[in-house]
């Protein structure tokens, strides 16, 4: 399980220069003119963890394979799009197949990159893309609310459920506030609310596209949106994409000095990363053995065979145990069998919540 991330943000933001930054490549058309990108584009990228380098040095494993996750650049938006302005439909449309939402803001001044707006106010742009996601959503659900209301007053079950859920949203989205804010009460107002699939309800990470002297602390647009963030629950991280764009050209060796270099302890992949795992509530597990060492993301709060689920179906179908070391102490005890001897290897079970970093072998009977 990776998670897949939408790129979203107004034209000339820089959305597709930190799209070929982040997944080294040139797949995204950058250039200085409003709808550049139309068609999305995907890449994928490795996952940096370095857990698993050190995993794999103790199980001496001929191969390192970390998790992915996929990143999509959607085309630009304007003012309009719930109507179908621009891009509005496919915009949209191409939303609603992300995990969440990176919404690059810019916070950069520069009279060489046109601003759709013809000014740079982050907070602004920001609220342009918030009220067209709003407005489609309110299309949405108006009509599908008010149809379960009426199925509702002849004992439809399940309508009520919908009313209860959905009419909370609706409401939200009235006052100009996210569905996100959404409380479902129960299992089944949990899955109808996942089903109707909104745009405002899918988590937002804000990307504050910084100049390259304002990359190590911000600046007073970027502590603007951080600010925003905190208030909506969403997570903010500060990226210069023309620094992101410099290390995709260097050798792997010469990064670290790079960063070093600006006052930055590491790339703004990596921030992006551990914000969007922490924004969905992602978590890695690892295998190891001779032939390879593996990261694996799960949910928070999943159980062993769900975990084993993410390997393979007939792991989690058959699943009997899982024999456990926390990173910590295969790292400590010089691996699987150091941690046997120490007692520090445990046979966990079906009701057995993974950790964040644990090293797992499973068993299974199919």
């Amino acid at each position: 399980m990776g998670f897949r991330c939408g790129i979203v943000g107004l034209p000339n933001v820089g959305k597709s220069t930190l799209f070929n930054a982040l997944t080294e490549t040139q797949a995204a058309q950058a250039a200085n003119y409003p709808f550049c990108t139309i068609e999305p584009n995907v890449g994928r990228v490795e996952v940096p963890d370095a857990r698993l380098d050190r995993i794999a040095a103790i199980a001496k494993s001929a191969k390192i394979v970390p998790t992915q996750l996929e990143f999509v650049d959607i085309a630009g938006l304007v003012k309009g799009a719930s109507k179908g302005e621009g891009l509005g439909n496919q915009f949209l449309g191409n939303i609603r197949e992300v995990d969440a939402i990176v919404h690059v803001l810019r916070c950069f001044e520069d009279d060489d990159i046109q601003h759709v707006a013809n000014k740079v106010d982050p907070i602004a742009d920001a609220e342009v893309v918030e009220t067209e996601l709003m407005l489609a959503d309110l299309e949405s659900l108006e009509k599908r609310v008010e149809n379960a209301r009426r199925r509702a007053t002849s004992g439809d079950k399940e309508a009520r459920t919908l009313v209860s859920v959905l009419g909370q949203a609706l409401e939200l989205l009235r006052e100009g506030k996210p569905a996100r804010l959404t409380e479902p009460n129960g299992d089944d107002e949990e899955r109808l609310f996942a089903q109707a699939q909104l745009l405002t309800a899918k988590p937002v990470l804000y990307v504050c596209n910084v100049a390259e002297e304002d990359a190590a602390n911000g600046n007073a647009m970027s502590e603007a949106v951080f600010a925003k963030a905190k208030a909506e629950g969403a997570q903010a991280v500060v990226v210069s994409a023309a620094i992101e764009s410099e290390l995709v050209a260097m050798e792997p060796d010469e990064r670290g000095e790079y960063l070093a270099d600006l006052g930055l302890g590491e790339s703004g992949l990596a921030r992006v990363i551990r914000a969007g795992y922490e924004l969905l509530g992602l978590k890695t597990f690892f295998t190891a053995g001779p032939k390879e060492a593996r990261a694996w993301t799960f949910p928070a709060g999943a159980k062993a065979p769900q975990a084993a689920g993410e390997i393979h179906t007939d792991f989690e179908k058959g699943f009997i145990r899982a024999e456990t070391i926390a990173f910590d102490d295969y790292v400590a005890l010089g691996g699987e069998s150091g941690a046997r001897e120490a007692g520090k290897l445990r046979q966990e079970g079906k009701e057995y919540l993974v950790q964040d970093g644990d090293v797992m072998l499973f068993k299974f009977n199919v």
